[in-house]
């Protein structure tokens, strides 16, 4: 079976789970074409690896307005029947949508691409990744002649507009919709037909064996903390910054790597300098896998404090790496991050309830120690959530059951 796997930027620094979830499906023999939208910005990937999926793939907006003219222009002498459906379904999404009509027929000529590159490299069918445009281009190839579809759904992004994306309509059209967790399942119903309920699957995203067959690293008797993630408003680095200004002036010995980059660097930056934190606080910037797996290794705990989310990934390679998780009470994350078993959950937003839960990560020992509650180690913590991950998070385990779907 030959599946197009279709995202709206890939590969991308943010999407390492989809060139996971590419490497297992094609570990079980399954051939995998690479489409995407666009590129990632010139210099953005780090990972080697990153760096050779991307000259695998091929992409739809780099033919150019005249090829997507011409492509536009074949699909309506050849299949006019087809291609007038298409059409009206296109200015029918573009006319109740946040992006409006002329994004949909650039949606459609991609469509349109992305047919005649199907034919050509006889796909059977095409899995795209989010429920946006990405989506919207295997739809209305789907609907000029292509190959059936399905997609997955990470959130929040679809969570926060799916009447104006169209979710219910895209889940309809599809052969099956995954969500990474039981809380992205139940956002979908929301928005599907209840004779589409079917449909909607829960195929978690995973890590793989460079996670799941790493030795178990002892937490180190260390005042670092690591948050991993795009520098952005949903992430919460802001509140996390503020919350490291509090433990400082209560003179709490910490120290914060931030590892990522993103639109919110500047705002971060100036939170650092107003409070006086450049001996406490580090920024990164983008790293490559193995320079990432490194920062968290060399950290007490991981720290996601997420506005919205789906089911962070980094979340599952912090616990895979033996490494406890302070995040917050927001979609998915709560069936992963179990408080007191795995790590602490704490309120979007409240720098007053996550101060006294990292002060709580940085007194707790490392290891078993006389005195102290047997199996409340950050260690002993750490091992429950490395089991968790590899139990449900298994990128392999994922991939078996995506296969099933795509041959069912």
């Amino acid at each position: 079976m030959r599946v197009g796997y279709l995202a709206t930027e890939y590969p991308a620094v943010s999407h390492t789970f989809i060139r996971r979830e590419i490497h297992a499906l094609e570990a079980l023999g399954i051939d995998i074409v690479r489409y995407t939208v666009r590129r990632q910005r010139s210099g953005a990937l780090k990972d080697p690896v990153d760096i050779a999926e991307a000259k695998k793939t091929r992409v739809l907006i780099e033919e150019g307005k005249a090829g997507l003219a011409q492509a536009l222009a074949h699909e309506s002498l050849t299949s006019p029947r087809l291609f007038r459906r298409a059409l009206q379904q296109a200015s029918h999404f573009g006319r109740n949508s946040e992006r409006g009509f002329a994004y949909h027929m650039a949606y459609l000529a991609e469509a349109c691409v992305l047919k005649a590159w199907c034919k050509q490299d006889k796909i059977d069918h095409v899995h795209a990744h989010f429920g946006t445009n990405s989506t919207m281009v295997a739809l209305l190839c789907n609907t000029l002649g292509g190959p059936t579809f399905s997609f997955t759904v990470h959130g929040p992004d679809e969570f926060d507009k799916p009447k104006l994306i169209h979710l219910g309509e895209k889940i309809h059209q599809a052969k099956f919709v995954a969500g990474v967790s039981s809380f992205g399942r139940s956002q979908l119903f929301r928005w599907a037909k209840k004779e589409d309920w079917s449909k909607v699957q829960i195929i978690r995203c995973g890590v793989d064996d460079a996670y799941l067959d790493a030795p178990v690293t002892p937490v180190p008797n260390t005042k670092r903390l690591v948050s991993v993630g795009r520098l952005s408003e949903q992430k919460g680095q802001l509140i996390l910054v503020r919350a490291v200004a509090e433990l400082v002036r209560r003179n709490v010995d910490v120290e914060l790597v931030l590892v990522g980059d993103g639109d919110m660097r500047g705002d971060i930056e100036q939170v650092i300098q107003t409070h006086r934190l450049a001996q406490h606080v580090r920024i990164t910037g983008y790293l490559s896998g193995d320079a990432v797996k490194q920062e968290i290794l060399a950290a007490r705990a991981f720290v996601l404090p997420s506005f919205a989310e789906g089911l962070p990934v980094a979340i599952m390679e912090a616990l895979a790496l033996s490494r406890p998780v302070v995040s917050t009470y927001v979609a998915g994350i709560p069936e992963l991050v179990v408080p007191g078993e795995t790590g602490w959950l704490v309120p979007a937003g409240s720098v007053g309830a996550l101060v006294p839960v990292l002060e709580e990560v940085l007194r707790m020992p490392c290891a078993e120690v006389a005195g102290f509650p047997s199996g409340k180690s950050l260690d002993a913590m750490a091992a429950r959530g490395r089991a968790r991950v590899c139990a449900e998070h298994d990128v392999r385990v994922s991939a078996k059951e995506l296969a099933a779907l795509f041959a069912g």
